[in-house]
């Protein structure tokens, strides 16, 4: 049986080296009908490759839940500022203006004080997986254990 969440390996940025604190970032596309889902997934996978030359950086996994229709991504950072100046970047504001229509997004974010992928993507596939609407800000202490609102 296939996992219902597939995920690309870590792609490490241009401050992958940073040793914290830093930004996590969850973002999820659910498409509207099923034939919308795969061109946002691979818009994303086009994206993707520009990230080891994104300013602010850290890494970053995509993930496909095929069945439901979502994707999405989690992206580390070293700072908001970082991940606002992708966010406005031409190439991702065309996807987003493009797909807007087409199905919701959501998205969240929090600190951590030091990079641990393997705790980043613990946090973030138990959002994900959650069906419930996420909190404008996740709170995560540095072991990840707690969340907020």
């Amino acid at each position: 049986m296939l996992p219902s969440i597939l995920r690309a390996p870590w792609q490490a940025g241009p401050e992958a080296s940073t040793p914290g604190p830093v930004l996590v970032s969850v973002t999820e596309f659910t498409a509207d009908r099923h034939d919308r889902g795969l061109p946002i997934a691979l818009s994303g996978l086009r994206l993707r490759r520009s990230w080891p030359r994104t300013p602010g950086a850290v890494g970053m996994w995509l993930w496909l839940d095929p069945w439901r229709k979502r994707s999405g991504s989690v992206s580390v950072w070293t700072d908001e500022r970082s991940l606002y100046g992708f966010v406005g970047r031409p190439d991702h504001l065309r996807i987003v203006r493009a797909y807007r229509n087409r199905g919701t997004a959501r998205a969240t974010t929090w600190t951590a004080d030091r990079l641990d992928p393997d705790a980043s993507w613990t946090a973030a596939h138990a959002l994900i997986r959650d069906p419930t609407p996420w909190p404008d800000k996740a709170v995560h202490t540095s072991d990840h254990t707690s969340e907020g609102p």
